[in-house]
């Protein structure tokens, strides 16, 4: 093997990524090293993985380009702003070119993930060359981690264009230029990795490395194998077999590959996410308290007592997920400053909320349905604008956030609620009722703090396999909203465009006849809302269909809920071309991102575009 010199990127990777690598600043350059050096010694190894992690905060990869789109629209979230010649919109609104301004990069995700895939090949042949796995437990622990974070890619890589090159060894000068695989091929390749890795790692709070959320743990890759095999046996748009990278527009479709059945990777997964649970290495944490944990920087504590099982690896000084997601701060404090507008950028479709049982404590964290002004102060705003409330500017630990466009927070890939809620699924799917039962109703009790016996009484009448399915699709979506993985768990049941063509439908009635998803009238004094200050608190009144004016200093929003114009005439709240843009074209056939041009071009026109983007 050739010298390593890009293993030097590794030590100052750690300085940019990890918060764990203060050792390393006295450690030798390993760019003098060669691969024997490199991969015999646990630390040496380590800071190439570092350099793996590293590539999650370049500016076009994970940052600023993926994790701010790759999960927008779907039936419960959507970018804030309909503007169809906006670039960012039609990223979220299915109208997406190749020629994409903010994607269609040289440096864009797609090129940088394909370069910490390269750096994880080249970590896998060494220390599987060097590192005298069955004999190091430490060493064994590095090659799960990477072969896990290989598989975590790869996944992301799918996720945004289905079909891409299958890459699982170091690149030469003849494998340069590779066309896209079949994702089957790479499915199969990634559960193999996740087998071999998963015995290797400790569960988390098992050693010093698995008790932090940057680090991969056992849990973790047991959730990831979980995540996969899901994908793998759903449904999605695939070309068809025998044409993948030909142009082929393809149809929304299950796999025909016998290895990638469900009933060849259901038993495997589940057993996977059963062992996870049994283990007792994570819990369901209060809600609220998940919420502001994620916003503190440094909370990453993994194991029992803790819900997070891996967050991405951001350090203080980079990542733009509160200065993306966060409840809007127009001129706060808590954002920077009176000159300084922040977060916002997506949020709850404006029907969510009243989706929520009113004792669901996940309602008001999840969805919020005001801002912050230059007062520190909450203020209302419109029906049509909603926030995730789970990520707060004000929930930060106090001067962690100096201005500018990163934050440091670090967005949670993965948590055990969605351990137990896959466990659900997959139970019911395999025809144990009761068993999804078991899974489903920790969820549900966490979410009715205080009203436990509602969820037990909620849990134990879901009488059917197909009554437990919708339950499941319901809770996922009440969950997980803000965390971008609806869009996918929509695709795989085939439900996408139906669920979003019935979030329509539910504005349109929210809008016109001030009726709640569920068909109950939500306000009765003619769409006014009314609210109120108490201390930094927002009080809302007209919601859930009060018939009289309050009492009290209130301040009045007039028709709130069907107001289409403004005084000038300009349009606002819920108007006929917002709802409709919560997707442009038809979100089946574009569900997947199209290879961008420069891609393509620096491909030598090894790499084609499916799904009907060759002809734009």
């Amino acid at each position: 093997m050739k010298k390593i010199l890009f293993y030097i990127l590794g030590v100052t990777a750690t300085l940019l990524m990890a918060s764990s690598c203060e050792k390393f600043l006295d450690s030798e350059s390993p760019s003098t090293f060669d691969a024997a050096t490199v991969y015999s010694n646990y630390s040496l190894t380590e800071n190439t993985i570092f350099s793996i992690s590293q590539s999650f905060g370049e500016t076009n990869n994970y940052r600023g380009r993926y994790l701010p789109w790759i999960g927008l629209n779907s039936d419960i979230e959507w970018y804030n702003t309909y503007k169809p010649t906006d670039e960012k919109y039609q990223i979220a609104g299915y109208t997406l070119l190749p020629n994409n301004g903010q994607l269609n990069l040289d440096n864009g995700p797609f090129a940088k993930m394909y370069e910490a895939i390269e750096r994880a090949n080249l970590c896998i042949e060494g220390i599987r060359s060097y590192g005298n796995v069955a004999e190091n437990k430490d060493m064994a622990y590095l090659l799960g981690e990477v072969l896990t974070l290989r598989a975590m890619i790869y996944y992301d890589l799918v996720r945004a264009w289905g079909d891409v090159p299958a890459r699982f060894e170091p690149t030469t000068s003849t494998t340069i230029y590779a066309a896209k695989a079949s994702r089957d091929e790479i499915f199969k390749q990634l559960l193999a990795d996740l087998d071999e890795a998963i015995p290797y790692l400790p569960y988390p709070g098992q050693s010093a490395a698995t008790s932090r959320t940057d680090r991969v743990n056992k849990m973790f890759a047991q959730g990831l194998y979980a995540r996969i095999a899901l994908m793998a046996s759903g449904y999605a748009l695939r070309p068809d077999d025998g044409m993948v990278g030909t142009g082929d527009l393809g149809s929304v479709r299950l796999t025909t590959d016998p290895e990638l059945q469900k009933d060849v990777l259901y038993p495997k997964a589940l057993k996977h996410l059963q062992d996870a649970i049994e283990s007792g290495s994570a819990s369901l944490e209060d809600f609220e308290q998940l919420w502001k944990n994620q916003s503190n920087r440094d909370n990453l504590v993994a194991g029992p007592g803790h819900e997070p099982l891996f967050v991405i690896p951001f350090s203080d000084g980079r990542g733009r997920w509160n200065y993306t997601f966060a409840v809007r701060s127009e001129g706060s404090s808590y954002a920077g400053g009176a000159t300084v507008t922040r977060g916002g950028d997506a949020g709850p479709v404006p029907t969510l909320w009243f989706k929520y049982d009113a004792n669901d404590v996940r309602r008001d964290i999840s969805c919020v349905n005001w801002r912050w002004n230059a007062n520190d102060e909450p203020e209302l705003v419109g029906i049509q604008r909603w926030y995730f409330g789970k990520y707060r500017w004000d929930w930060m630990t106090k001067d962690a956030y100096k201005g500018g466009n990163d934050d440091g927070v670090k967005p949670v890939v993965l948590r055990y609620a969605d351990i137990l809620l896959m466990a659900a699924e997959i139970a019911n799917e395999q025809g144990d009722l009761n068993a999804a039962k078991q899974y489903l109703l920790p969820v549900r009790e966490r979410a009715f703090k205080g009203h436990e016996d509602q969820a037990e009484a909620y849990v134990e009448a879901i009488g059917s396999k197909d009554d437990m399915f919708n339950a499941i699709v319901d809770e996922r979506a009440f969950e997980f909203v803000g965390e971008m993985t609806r869009k996918f768990d929509l695709i795989r049941w085939n439900l996408l465009k139906t669920k979003m063509d019935q979030a329509k439908a539910d504005m349109r009635n929210l809008r016109d006849n001030l009726t709640d998803p569920n068909g109950k009238v939500v306000n009765m004094l003619g769409g006014d809302v009314y609210w109120q200050l108490d201390g930094n608190k927002l009080l809302i009144y007209g919601f859930t269909g009060e018939a009289v004016k309050p009492a009290g200093a209130w301040e009045k929003k007039a028709e709130y809920f069907n107001k289409i114009v403004d005084s000038k005439g300009a349009d606002t709240g819920l108007y006929e071309a917002l709802i409709d843009g919560i997707y442009g074209d038809d979100p089946e056939q574009h569900m997947f991102w199209p290879i961008f041009n420069t891609t393509m071009t620096n491909s030598q026109g090894n790499i084609k575009n499916d799904y009907g983007y060759e002809s734009l």
